[in-house]
């Protein structure tokens, strides 16, 4: 059965995530501590559904004590990020920055070398560890685009290898790298496109069901929280 085969797969990439302790941001929030977020990356950070879901998971088990400053901007790739660090990043002196631009470094008309983008990421991680030396960074890796062929706008060339950047980046680093492509593949696998785009309606942009069904569980587990408060 469909369906079955589908869970199963999905169970499997949600398993497949390695387990971390507690962040250091979700430590201090335990002791009580204030935390600042600052949300860096594309438009699936800007006006995903993500953000306000992970500031509700945080508010319900820490209230009062979390500021969430999103300083993403959509239609930008690292090429952006790399010119708006500074304002968008190290001006907020956050202690915990959650940064992607994966899907937009791999956009064809963008034009970008593998080498410029991992150019444009070492500058960036090396800018904020410079100027906040305490500032935990969160590399996430997260869905793949699906139907932009050749020759549309936002087609993406090599999304995989793209991707595979920020994945060297926080190895090298020992940062935390939280990679929610397994899990879009594997329903991607078991379904196809017309399966992804129920939950990923323009093949780009997740729905808030989407995110909520195939993101948080693996951003919670991965930064220490493993529920998700349902309203």
């Amino acid at each position: 059965m469909k369906s079955s085969r589908l869970l199963v797969a999905l169970a499997c990439a949600v398993a497949s995530a390695s387990a971390h302790a507690a962040t250091r941001f979700v430590t201090a929030l335990e002791r009580g501590e204030p935390q600042h977020l600052v949300i860096f990356g594309t438009s699936l950070s800007k006006s995903g559904a993500w953000v306000p879901q992970l500031q509700s998971a945080l508010d319900a088990r820490f209230p009062h004590l979390v500021t969430l400053t999103n300083g993403a901007k959509g239609g930008q790739s690292s090429e952006w990020g790399r010119a708006a660090v500074e304002t968008n990043v190290i001006a907020h002196a956050p202690d915990v920055v959650f940064i992607e631009f994966a899907i937009n470094d791999a956009v064809t008309r963008f034009d970008l070398s593998l080498a410029r983008v991992r150019d444009n990421v070492d500058f960036i991680l090396d800018r904020i560890t410079a100027a906040l030396p305490g500032c935990e960074v969160i590399l996430q890796v997260m869905n793949p685009a699906v139907g932009k062929p050749p020759g549309d706008h936002s087609h993406r060339r090599d999304q995989n290898a793209y991707q595979q950047i920020y994945r060297d980046a926080a190895r090298e680093r020992g940062l935390l790298l939280i990679d929610h492509s397994p899990t879009w593949n594997a329903l991607l696998a078991a379904e196809g496109e017309a399966g992804l785009k129920r939950f990923v309606p323009d093949g780009v942009h997740p729905n808030a069901e989407g995110y909520e069904r195939f993101m948080m569980p693996s951003l919670l587990k991965a930064i220490g929280l493993d529920t998700f408060p349902h309203p």
